[in-house]
């Protein structure tokens, strides 16, 4: 277990593979932390020095008064990344990791080989649709959080998936039910306030965008709209919900690891 410190608090990461690897950072989900990657890391620390960390609000990281903004967590990774003397690096976020990495090829992509925005938009959502979610868990507490939980299941995976894999989908929404309220508060905040839609055309690092098909939060079409209007793009479509990775887990690596090593 390992902590950077930041001004305000400590930042938890991991950070496993070859040393002389090029790196990789993996950037969670909304109410998720960096154990959602575990379906990629065996077949990633083969090929590539694996950085996860969890979201300022989310696992073992810090929380600090909300609400977030998307350029705070973005701040929080390039800290990161210095901490650890790190000058470049592939970056790979989800949902709202992959609106960090929106935020970092648009502010910092000099610090980026490559780009992976997994199930994320430009946009994700307004006001209407994060404020009352934002006001049950404030007023809710943990109560909420395991809530959130049970309504998370039909977000995050399809109906089969789950009645498949019961014990994969514990595991992976059992991390909201104990992520910290103020933090996903917080959090939900910084993604109902990011739009990155008029700034696309400032990424020019090399960019897979990976959607899933089945995905209600975030669907293909925004995936479509960020293939679209970023230079050096292409885009998978796959089989799944909201969390492809998991649900997708042997496509999704594949699609990424191609990518990275092409």
């Amino acid at each position: 277990m390992a902590f950077l410190q930041l001004g305000d608090g400590e930042l938890h990461y991991q950070l496993e593979g070859p040393e002389d690897a090029p790196v990789l950072v993996l950037s969670n989900s909304l109410g998720t932390n960096l154990d959602m990657w575990d379906t990629q890391m065996p077949t990633f620390i083969k090929y590539f020095r694996v950085l996860r960390y969890d979201t300022r609000g989310h696992g073992r990281s810090l929380v600090t008064p909300g609400p977030y903004t998307i350029r705070q967590l973005g701040l929080d990774v390039l800290t990161l990344l210095d901490g650890l003397a790190i000058r470049q690096a592939h970056f790979c976020g989800l949902s709202m990791g992959g609106l960090i990495g929106q935020w970092l090829g648009i502010h910092a992509n000099d610090r980026l080989h490559k780009l992976v925005l997994c199930n994320t938009a430009a946009k994700i959502g307004g006001p209407e649709m994060w404020n009352p979610r934002i006001e049950t868990v404030q007023r809710g507490g943990v109560a909420a959080m395991v809530a959130l939980r049970d309504a998370s299941i039909a977000r995050w995976f399809t109906p089969d998936f789950s009645a498949a894999n019961p014990d994969t989908v514990k595991r992976i929404t059992d991390m909201l039910a104990v992520t910290s309220p103020e933090g996903y508060a917080a959090s939900c905040a910084a993604v109902r306030d990011a739009d990155f839609r008029e700034h696309l055309n400032l990424i020019s690092a090399p960019t897979l965008v990976i959607s899933g098909i089945h995905d209600a939060v975030t669907p293909p079409v925004g995936g479509r709209f960020l293939n679209e209007h970023i230079a050096q793009s292409l885009i998978e479509e796959v089989h799944a919900a909201h969390l492809s990775n998991v649900e997708a887990g042997d496509v999704f690596t594949s699609h990424v690891r191609e990518f990275l090593l092409s």
